[in-house]
């Protein structure tokens, strides 16, 4: 089979491309190698996924890119340095492949700066998206499946989170650009028969975690002696997600894509155990044998107070199980930081 994986180069797009090429099967990796973190990581991620060396000379970011891309270029395997907003450039990828399903994972992340730069995450997230499924439609792919995020609960009372309940109330633009991503791919679902699912990820960490998020910030400024900043009083919480785990639901998603016709669905992905601030940080604390210096700040804006995944419709539907918890979740975690 052969995938079209946007984001690949990404945190949770290198891990599935891995574990798709290690089953024998080709990846098409599109990915614009955003500057909303250091492209030199996105470069180590590929290399890693493919099991290459992570030697690599850098010298400037659009030659290293193209570097990259001839020397990962294979039978299996193929980068684009591609921005999904340009479609003429993305039609390109679709021309020269024949695709049979598309992982749509690439986007503007982070509800923070999507306060300060809604447009271009209603350009990236929803214009993007909606680019992928004209080519779908244009080209008769037929299976698609799309990252979508907890993020779209908002600050919901009802406890967990179940993908019956409403999500008209998101507190973010990010929030907002998911949530119009599941109406808008039902549309298309509906008028040109595209099978799709949409994953709610739930607070996803793991090697290869992006640098700004919680975890893998906290990591390296407590182990480099440096306060971390500490919003709120250390109760709100949150259903982090192991890395193998989203993995395995994602791949279990491919399979019932690939069985199913007629379908478009929502399930939600993440662990099922909450863990609030305060904890997430000692269990921190506690393996890399540093005390954290914490800067207390008041709770920012977009941030929910809690996330809380009901997995009930992916375990009956895709046979979802997540089996690591976050204890040995972030004792990988560090591992895996200590060496890198």
């Amino acid at each position: 089979m052969t995938y079209l994986i946007t984001g690949a180069s990404g945190f949770i797009g290198s891990h599935l491309a891995q574990h798709l090429l290690r089953n024998g099967h080709s990846v098409i990796n599109v990915d614009n190698f955003d500057s909303f973190y250091d492209y030199k990581i996105k470069i180590r991620n590929t290399l890693e996924s493919l099991q290459q060396s992570p030697h690599f000379s850098f010298s400037e970011k659009d030659t290293d890119i193209n570097t990259l891309v001839d020397r990962t270029h294979s039978e299996r395997y193929h980068l684009y340095y591609q921005d999904i907003r340009d479609r003429a450039g993305l039609k390109t990828v679709f021309e020269n492949h024949s695709v049979d399903m598309v992982i749509h994972l690439a986007a503007l992340a982070g509800v923070r700066p999507s306060i300060d730069r809604p447009l271009e995450y209603e350009e990236v997230n929803i214009r993007g998206t909606m680019n992928l499924w004209e080519l779908c439609r244009d080209f008769k792919i037929q299976k698609f499946i799309c990252a979508s995020s907890s993020s779209v609960y908002g600050n919901s009372e009802k406890i967990p989170f179940s993908e019956t309940d409403s999500v008209d109330h998101p507190i973010s633009p990010y929030a907002a650009t998911k949530k119009s991503v599941e109406t808008l791919g039902h549309v298309y679902h509906h008028l040109y028969a595209i099978d799709m699912i949409q994953l709610r990820f739930f607070t996803v960490y793991g090697p290869r975690q992006r640098p700004d998020l919680a975890i893998h910030k906290f990591t390296k400024m407590i182990s480099g002696q440096q306060e971390i900043p500490f919003y709120g009083d250390g109760t709100t919480s949150r259903d982090y997600t192991y890395i193998d785990d989203i993995v395995d639901g994602i791949l279990k998603s491919i399979e019932y894509l690939q069985t199913h016709t007629q379908v478009y669905e929502i399930l939600n992905l993440g662990e099922n155990q909450v863990i609030q601030l305060d904890e997430m940080v000692t269990t921190i604390e506690d393996e890399l044998g540093i005390k954290a210096r914490k800067n207390y700040l008041p709770l920012q804006q977009g941030d929910v107070m809690k996330t809380h995944a009901n997995i009930d419709k992916a375990k009956a539907m895709i046979g979802y199980q997540p089996k690591v918890n976050f204890q040995n979740g972030i004792k990988r975690f560090v591992e895996w930081f200590l060496k890198n």
